[in-house]
């Protein structure tokens, strides 16, 4: 199965569209791809690279919170999202540090300039874990993910828990075909600090079998991407569980898949790795709501990746 997400890799490197993007940093695109994981054949977490399952878990978590704020992530170790709350900061009135903007292109030519950027970057998460006031004020992304899943704000001022309806609906209308949950809310974009990329998934039950289709409209193949596929096929095991069905399928849509410019040389690095097996996903049995569930109840076995090829991340 890791071979859909490879040939995706060869198919970007062959033939993808150089295009322009928000971060200058340029990219190899194409738009509409699909891969299909079958997640009775083993957890898709890859091997050609390790893919930190440690930070999956947290984010995921931490989206079935609703929680909005970096501060658990970095009590949990978690740093993926650490430059767009530091984007946000560095753009407030209460940052006194030295000018921090333009990073996307500043960051490709000057050294010094990364050097200085990661420092201020550190005592910033620093302070956020350490100051919960700091924390309230500065580590909150806006009405990302983990709000629009479960705070969905309707125009009379109530509230949407679309991860608790699209469960309930589950166990009691297995055959809707509206069990979808939407993280792309137009009236919050503009305030979110990152617009979602994973923008609205799918259930589908046949079979005594739970399948998730994911939509993502903008989908950074080498970093982001094997992320996306472990995070979707975790939430469909962990909803699976909680409604009494066996996993089936994860299907992932892409919209504008896209290797970055200062990505390729690691893709092809990773194209030339020999593939291994699936890890198999163990879940805490004794846990029966997928909103009980800690970071010690979601382990994997036998997971023998490759190592970790690093690569920068676009901001």
């Amino acid at each position: 199965m890791e071979q859909a997400y490879l040939e995706l890799g060869r198919k970007l490197i062959a033939e993808g569209n150089h295009k322009g993007d928000r971060t200058g940093t340029g990219t190899y695109s194409l738009f509409g791809y699909q891969m299909r994981f079958d997640l009775t054949k083993g957890f898709p977490l890859l091997t050609t690279k390790r893919v930190p399952f440690g930070l999956i878990k947290s984010e995921l978590l931490w989206f079935l919170k609703g929680d909005t704020n970096i501060r658990y992530l970095l009590q949990n170790k978690n740093h993926i999202w650490d430059e767009w709350a530091f984007e946000r900061y560095i753009q407030s009135e209460d940052y006194t540090g030295p000018d921090m903007t333009d990073f996307g292109r500043r960051s490709l030519v000057d050294e010094t300039f990364n050097q200085e950027y990661q420092k201020e970057l550190a005592d910033f998460c620093e302070k956020i874990v350490a100051d919960e006031a700091f924390a309230k004020k500065h580590g909150d992304l806006g009405k990302v993910y983990g709000y629009q899943w479960r705070h969905w704000e309707t125009a009379d001022g109530s509230f949407i828990d679309q991860i608790k309806d699209v469960i309930e609906m589950i166990k009691t209308n297995p055959d809707s075909r509206r069990l979808i949950v939407s993280a792309w809310n137009p009236e919050d974009v503009p305030t979110m600090a990152l617009p979602p990329c994973h923008t609205m998934f799918q259930f589908y039950v046949n079979d005594g079998k739970l399948s998730c289709q994911l939509y993502q409209r903008s989908a950074d193949v080498f970093l982001g991407v094997p992320f996306n596929i472990a995070s979707y096929a975790l939430l469909t095991h962990l909803i699976a569980h909680e409604t009494g069905l066996a996993v089936g399928d994860f299907i992932h849509t892409l919209g504008d898949a896209h290797l970055y410019s200062n990505h390729i040389e690691q893709m092809k690095e990773q194209l030339n790795r020999e593939v291994r097996e699936f890890p198999t996903l163990v879940l805490n049995p004794d846990k029966q709501s997928v909103f009980d569930f800690e970071m010690e109840d979601i382990t994997v076995e036998n997971y023998n990746p490759h190592p970790t090829i690093k690569a920068p991340i676009a901001v």
